[in-house]
């Protein structure tokens, strides 16, 4: 065999590279609740190195925790009524009509991703469940995609869709007024300051091409090949309508099978919407109560008997669970961070001490790339490390806050492609492991990582 021969079996220089990122991930990373406990037990001890005393830590523990039920409950209300939106039958027949329109490899992973960053953009939850579906409907048309590469490359559109997505935690509750992350920065900021200024804009789109690029050019060979029907898979699964088809026999029956309750349900949510984006403006009425209830008002539409919305959301709650039990527990460790010449003091001092008013940004994005890893979340991350950037943009002069809060969202993103809790949802739709994508995730991590930096250095001087 050529070595040319032998180089195109073994498939691209870039899927060559990607192979060695794929160390045993599930050997190494543990359940996203035990990197929680982890941190929380680390800040104990190092706030008790800092001189607090343990009963003081204790009660801030316990304000920290209970401050965040109600962030917590809308978290995981938003997971579940945009994971049933996403698997509902009408979602599923327009993702087979999009696939139908696809006819190359090159076109399929360009539409999967351009698709991930729309719906992203719209809510990541959604984008997380519908990506994978998408991906799943190619695969059936389209021979020589690699299926796991896809899953992959679609969950990085959504990660990187929340750097640009209105609807991100950090920005939608910085837009709602008397929100705590609103709080925290010290005002309300609409999404137009913080989501949509030029310098997020230009970087963006410079990492939205380099992941095409990326999955279109990092090819196996085909020994290497894994098509979706070399999976099993619980994608072959055709969604479910819950639609009670049995004659009702009882007033109660009647009542719970009763379409037009969903529907005037719905008419109200959609009505204020449309009340509150006439009077606001869109960018000004956008926050995280009206995304969750947009897609509960669709869902009224979408599984209009009330025993069916029910059920239909019951079918969807489990995949809430991390998220609404974790919640507290972050806000646990940012109460005992920022108590009182804490160990919050002692990092805020550490970032003045060797950053300037133009590389605050990059020590924020490294900062919130390191946490993430053990605060899976950008809400709960944020009540953690938001007022240390904050407090460190004030001391600074000259420096850049909105740039510093961007340059957050991009650090939390990044490492969520390397931490477990967000890709679970979509790999559970798809029947797959986390070690069949986690290498081609922790690849794309280093091109984001290399790109952030350069970008949130220079972009500024030009913008």
């Amino acid at each position: 065999m050529s070595s040319k021969s032998a180089s195109k079996s073994q498939g691209t220089v870039l899927w060559r590279v990607s192979k060695k990122f794929n160390f045993a991930a599930e050997k190494i990373i543990p359940e996203s609740f035990v990197f929680c406990v982890i941190l929380m037990l680390v800040v104990f001890v190092f706030s008790l190195f800092c001189g607090k005393g343990p009963l003081e830590l204790l009660i801030a523990w316990w304000d920290g925790l209970s401050s965040q039920f109600t962030l917590a409950f809308q978290m995981g209300l938003m997971v579940i009524v945009c994971a049933t939106c996403a698997r509902s039958p009408q979602v599923a027949k327009l993702l087979s009509a999009l696939a139908k329109l696809v006819n190359s490899r090159t076109a399929a992973l360009v539409v999967l991703m351009v698709f991930g960053y729309v719906t992203s953009m719209l809510n990541w939850a959604f984008c997380t469940i519908v990506t994978p579906i998408l991906a799943m409907h190619l695969a059936k048309r389209i021979k020589g995609l690699h299926f796991p590469m896809m899953v992959a490359g679609g969950y990085s559109c959504m990660i990187l869709g929340q750097c640009l997505g209105p609807s991100a935690t950090l920005y939608s509750n910085l837009a709602t007024e008397g929100s705590s992350y609103a709080q925290i920065v010290g005002q309300t900021m609409s999404v137009a300051d913080t989501c949509y200024n030029p310098m997020n804009i230009i970087l963006f789109s410079i990492l939205a091409v380099v992941f095409i690029l990326l999955v279109l050019f990092t090819r196996p060979g085909p020994d290497e090949l894994v098509e979706l029907g070399d999976i099993a898979t619980e994608a072959d699964v055709e969604p479910a309508s819950y639609k009670i088809t049995e004659k009702p026999t009882t007033a109660a029956e009647h009542m719970n099978t009763f379409m037009p309750f969903m529907w005037i349900t719905g008419a109200f949510i959609f009505i204020y919407i449309v009340y509150s984006v006439i009077t606001k403006g869109f960018l000004g009425a956008l926050n995280m109560n009206l995304v969750i209830f947009m897609f509960v008002g669709i869902n009224c539409f979408l599984f209009p008997q009330p025993r069916q919305w029910i059920e239909a959301h019951k079918n969807s709650m489990h995949l809430a669970t991390d998220v609404m039990l974790q919640f507290p527990f972050y806000g646990a460790i940012m109460g005992m961070m920022y108590v009182e010449n804490g160990l919050g003091a002692v990092l805020v001092n550490g970032m003045v001490s060797i950053a300037n008013a133009q590389t605050l940004p990059i020590w924020s994005f490294l900062s919130a790339c390191l946490v993430n890893l053990f605060v899976p979340s950008q809400g709960g991350q944020f009540t953690v490390q938001g007022p240390l950037i904050v407090e460190a943009a004030k001391q600074i002069e000259g420096s850049n806050l909105v740039n510093c809060l961007n340059a957050f969202v991009y650090g939390d993103e990044c490492t969520n492609l390397l931490q477990p809790l967000y890709v679970i949802p979509a790999l559970s739709v798809v029947g797959m492991k986390l070690k069949d994508v986690w290498g081609f995730m922790a690849f794309i991590c280093m091109f984001w990582l290399v790109i952030v930096c350069l970008g949130l250095y220079f972009i500024p001087m030009f913008v």
